[in-house]
Protein backbone atom coordinates (compact mmCIF):
# COMPACT_ATOMS: atom_id res chain seq x y z
CA UNK A 1 0.00 0.00 0.00
CA UNK A 2 1.26 3.58 -1.15
CA UNK A 3 2.79 4.98 2.15
CA UNK A 4 0.27 8.05 3.50
CA UNK A 5 3.08 10.69 2.91
CA UNK A 6 3.69 9.98 -0.64
CA UNK A 7 -0.10 9.97 -0.95
CA UNK A 8 -0.25 13.73 0.62
CA UNK A 9 2.52 14.74 -1.67
CA UNK A 10 0.41 13.41 -4.92
CA UNK A 11 -2.55 15.01 -3.95
CA UNK A 12 -0.69 18.44 -3.54
CA UNK A 13 0.71 17.68 -6.72
CA UNK A 14 -2.10 17.80 -8.35
CA UNK A 15 -3.19 14.40 -8.63
CA UNK A 16 -7.07 13.99 -8.88
CA UNK A 17 -9.10 11.00 -7.80
CA UNK A 18 -12.06 9.55 -10.04
CA UNK A 19 -13.06 7.28 -7.77
CA UNK A 20 -14.07 3.81 -8.60
CA UNK A 21 -14.65 0.43 -7.48
CA UNK A 22 -11.84 -0.92 -5.47
CA UNK A 23 -10.24 1.90 -4.13
CA UNK A 24 -8.00 2.83 -1.21
CA UNK A 25 -8.85 5.82 0.66
CA UNK A 26 -8.67 7.53 4.33
CA UNK A 27 -10.10 10.51 5.82
CA UNK A 28 -7.00 12.50 7.71
CA UNK A 29 -6.91 14.24 10.47
CA UNK A 30 -10.53 13.52 11.79
CA UNK A 31 -8.82 10.60 14.36
CA UNK A 32 -9.05 8.00 12.25
CA UNK A 33 -5.47 8.09 10.44
CA UNK A 34 -5.04 4.48 11.26
CA UNK A 35 -8.36 3.26 9.40
CA UNK A 36 -8.54 2.66 5.51
CA UNK A 37 -11.98 2.61 3.48
CA UNK A 38 -12.29 0.87 0.22
CA UNK A 39 -15.22 1.76 -2.16
CA UNK A 40 -17.38 -1.07 -2.75
CA UNK A 41 -20.88 -1.34 -3.49
CA UNK A 42 -21.43 -3.61 -0.38
CA UNK A 43 -19.45 -4.83 2.54
CA UNK A 44 -18.67 -8.16 3.15
CA UNK A 45 -17.20 -8.78 6.39
CA UNK A 46 -15.45 -11.87 8.34
CA UNK A 47 -17.10 -12.76 11.57
CA UNK A 48 -17.66 -16.10 13.71
CA UNK A 49 -21.35 -17.67 13.04
CA UNK A 50 -21.70 -20.67 15.28
CA UNK A 51 -18.15 -21.17 15.89
CA UNK A 52 -16.94 -20.99 12.61
CA UNK A 53 -15.63 -17.97 10.31
CA UNK A 54 -17.79 -16.56 7.70
CA UNK A 55 -18.45 -14.05 4.85
CA UNK A 56 -21.54 -12.12 5.75
CA UNK A 57 -22.99 -9.37 3.03
CA UNK A 58 -24.43 -6.41 4.38
CA UNK A 59 -25.95 -3.36 2.70
CA UNK A 60 -24.64 -0.04 3.19
CA UNK A 61 -23.73 0.61 6.87
CA UNK A 62 -24.82 3.31 8.94
CA UNK A 63 -22.25 5.36 11.05
CA UNK A 64 -21.47 8.52 12.82
CA UNK A 65 -19.64 9.27 9.32
CA UNK A 66 -22.29 9.99 6.80
CA UNK A 67 -20.70 12.11 4.42
CA UNK A 68 -17.16 13.16 3.42
CA UNK A 69 -16.52 14.92 0.48
CA UNK A 70 -13.79 14.01 -1.79
CA UNK A 71 -11.22 17.23 -1.43
CA UNK A 72 -11.65 15.56 2.76
CA UNK A 73 -9.91 12.08 1.51
CA UNK A 74 -6.99 11.31 0.74
CA UNK A 75 -6.22 8.75 -2.37
CA UNK A 76 -3.95 5.45 -1.99
CA UNK A 77 -3.61 4.80 -5.43
CA UNK A 78 -2.49 1.01 -6.14
CA UNK A 79 0.72 0.15 -7.44
CA UNK A 80 -1.32 -0.63 -11.19
CA UNK A 81 -2.89 3.26 -10.95
CA UNK A 82 0.57 4.55 -10.38
CA UNK A 83 2.16 2.67 -13.17
CA UNK A 84 -0.20 3.60 -15.74
CA UNK A 85 -0.10 7.37 -15.08
CA UNK A 86 3.89 6.83 -15.10
CA UNK A 87 3.99 5.28 -18.57
CA UNK A 88 1.22 7.60 -19.66
CA UNK A 89 3.75 10.32 -18.99
CA UNK A 90 6.67 8.68 -20.15
CA UNK A 91 4.94 7.64 -23.37
CA UNK A 92 4.61 11.74 -24.36
CA UNK A 93 9.05 11.60 -24.24
CA UNK A 94 10.81 9.70 -26.84
CA UNK A 95 12.37 7.70 -23.73
CA UNK A 96 13.58 4.02 -24.15
CA UNK A 97 13.85 2.92 -20.77
CA UNK A 98 11.40 2.28 -18.43
CA UNK A 99 11.63 -0.66 -15.60
CA UNK A 100 10.75 -2.05 -12.29
CA UNK A 101 13.78 -4.06 -10.52
CA UNK A 102 13.60 -5.73 -7.17
CA UNK A 103 17.03 -6.57 -6.07
CA UNK A 104 18.47 -6.88 -2.40
CA UNK A 105 15.21 -5.50 -0.74
CA UNK A 106 14.78 -2.49 -2.11
CA UNK A 107 12.54 -1.42 -5.85
CA UNK A 108 14.05 0.50 -8.05
CA UNK A 109 11.82 2.65 -11.15
CA UNK A 110 14.27 3.25 -13.75
CA UNK A 111 13.29 5.68 -17.00
CA UNK A 112 14.49 8.86 -19.00
CA UNK A 113 13.59 12.10 -18.92
CA UNK A 114 14.88 15.06 -20.87
CA UNK A 115 17.56 12.98 -22.09
CA UNK A 116 18.70 11.99 -18.62
CA UNK A 117 18.71 8.81 -17.15
CA UNK A 118 16.55 8.99 -13.22
CA UNK A 119 16.32 5.84 -10.51
CA UNK A 120 14.30 6.35 -8.12
CA UNK A 121 14.32 3.47 -4.97
CA UNK A 122 11.85 2.78 -2.44
CA UNK A 123 10.88 -0.39 -0.02
CA UNK A 124 7.95 -0.98 -1.77
CA UNK A 125 6.95 -0.96 -5.63
CA UNK A 126 3.91 1.93 -5.48
CA UNK A 127 5.94 3.93 -3.53
CA UNK A 128 9.11 3.91 -5.89
CA UNK A 129 6.19 4.90 -8.90
CA UNK A 130 5.05 7.67 -6.50
CA UNK A 131 8.48 8.77 -6.37
CA UNK A 132 8.83 8.83 -10.16
CA UNK A 133 5.92 10.57 -10.81
CA UNK A 134 6.70 13.04 -8.19
CA UNK A 135 9.57 13.43 -9.80
CA UNK A 136 8.43 14.44 -13.05
CA UNK A 137 6.57 16.93 -11.25
CA UNK A 138 9.76 18.73 -9.94
CA UNK A 139 11.01 18.60 -13.30
CA UNK A 140 7.36 20.54 -14.90
CA UNK A 141 5.15 17.99 -15.35
CA UNK A 142 1.52 17.90 -14.67
CA UNK A 143 -0.78 15.26 -13.62
CA UNK A 144 -3.83 15.40 -16.24
CA UNK A 145 -6.79 17.36 -14.85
Amino acid sequence: MLNIENARKLKEAGLQWQPRQGDLFMAPDRGMDDQIFVINDMAAIIETLRGAPAVTFHGTPEWALDTLYLGETLWLPHESQLRDLLQAALAATPADVFDLLYADGVYTCRFEWAGAAVALRAAVAVDAYAAALLHLCDKGWRFPA
